[in-house]
C-alpha cells in the first residue's frame, strides 16, 4: 500500500466518531491494559513520546504517568482530536510530522508506538523509523511496541507487522516481556512488547546476542 493511499485510508477513518473501536472494544481496551501496565513498570516518566495518537484514547490513560508529554503523529486530523479529549493537561507537546522525520534532541524515558509502523512504505522505511525511535531513547529507557501480526498486516495491504517489527528493535534493543492479545476475530491478533535500552556500550555489545 503506498503512502498516498496509507494517508486517504486514514483520512476517512478519522472521518467518523472512534473510527477503531478503541472506547467500545473489549480487545481494544484489553491491549491498552496491557500496554499501561508496561508503561509504569518502571515508574512515572520524566519524558515520554507516544507515536500515533489515533483519537487520543490512549494519550489520555498516558498523560497523568509523565512529567512531559510529546505526541507525534503524520495527520493533522489525529492530533486535534487528541488535543480536544486532553484539553484538561498542559504538558502535552503536539507535532505533527511523519515519525521518520520527526527530530529532538530531547530523550525520552519512555516512547510508546503502537499499530503505527505498518502504515510505512516498506521494510526499509520501517527500518529507517526504528534507528530514529532508538536514537531517542534514553539510556535504560523504555519502548512500548505494539502491532497486529504480520499474517493480518500483510492481508490488510501492509508490508509487515509485529513480528517483523520486533525483530528489527532487537537489533538494538533488549527485550523484557511480550505479550499476545487475541480474541475470535481474524483481525484481534497483536503483540505487544516492552523494551529497553542498554546503559552503557558493553550492554548494548550483548544486544541480539
Amino acid at each position: 500500500m503506498t503512502q498516498d493511499a496509507n494517508h486517504q485510508l486514514l483520512e476517512r477513518e478519522l472521518a467518523v466518531d472512534d473510527p477503531w473501536c478503541l472506547d467500545t472494544s473489549a480487545f481494544e481496551q484489553e491491549r491498552y491494559a496491557q500496554m499501561l501496565r508496561m508503561s509504569r513498570c518502571n515508574g512515572d516518566a520524566g519524558s515520554a513520546l507516544e507515536v500515533g495518537c489515533a483519537a487520543g484514547a490512549f494519550t489520555e490513560m498516558l498523560a497523568p504517568l509523565c512529567v512531559r508529554l510529546t505526541v507525534v503523529d503524520v495527520m493533522p486530523q489525529a492530533i486535534e482530536r487528541a488535543r480536544l479529549r486532553t484539553g484538561k493537561w498542559s504538558h502535552i507537546t503536539w507535532v505533527a510530522c511523519d515519525i521518520q522525520r520527526f527530530s529532538t534532541t530531547e530523550q525520552f524515558d519512555l516512547i510508546v508506538v503502537a499499530e503505527v509502523l505498518y502504515y510505512l512504505k516498506d521494510v526499509v522505511e520501517m527500518h529507517a523509523a526504528i534507528r530514529n525511535l532508538v536514537s531517542m531513547l534514553a539510556p535504560s529507557g523504555t519502548l512500548i511496541f505494539g502491532s497486529a501480526r504480520d499474517e493480518i498486516c500483510q492481508r490488510w495491504g501492509h508490508a509487515a507487522g509485529a513480528e517483523t517489527v520486533i525483530t528489527l528493535f532487537k537489533e538494538s534493543l533488549s527485550e523484557i516481556e511480550r505479550r499476545h492479545c487475541r480474541t475470535g476475530s481474524a483481525n484481534e491478533d497483536c503483540l505487544i512488547v516492552r523494551f529497553r535500552k542498554p546503559s552503557d556500550t558493553s550492554e548494548q555489545s550483548n544486544v541480539g546476542h
